[in-house]
């Protein structure tokens, strides 16, 4: 009876010390950005706003998009807790029609991958 007494004490120590880990958490401020009707050739330059959540410093290792036509750029720093951070994403505008793109963040946060989109409608030159 001891023995089953201390396995069980011993293990819900465990379990106390594994719970209190330190983990990064990435909350976005928003996760979809939507440009509304742009004309062609304007901006695209739009940008994702986060914070660590969590207890430990975040680190983002890739951001990559559903296509070429749009290019990331992120905080390559280690992002402590409580500090914010940004995702640049800049769409080609030149290309007439709707946006619906996705990009895709990977980082050592509690959730590794977030899905984060862009939408919109790139006007032609005669569009009002």
């Amino acid at each position: 009876m001891k023995k089953l007494a201390l396995f069980l004490f011993v293990s819900t120590f465990a379990l106390a010390v594994h719970a209190q880990e330190k983990v990064a958490k990435i909350d976005f401020k928003e996760d979809t950005i939507d440009y509304g009707e742009i004309a062609q050739g304007s901006n695209g330059l739009r940008v994702f706003e986060f914070t660590n959540t969590g207890n430990a410093p975040l680190v983002i290792s890739n951001v990559s998009s559903s296509c070429g036509c749009t290019v990331p750029k992120w905080t390559s720093e280690p992002v402590q807790p409580g500090q914010k951070g940004t995702i640049e994403v800049k769409y080609d505008t030149k290309r007439v029609g709707p946006i619906r793109k996705t990009v895709t963040v990977s980082s050592n946060a509690e959730t590794p991958t977030v899905a984060l989109k862009i939408k919109g409608k790139v006007l032609g030159g005669n569009s009002k």
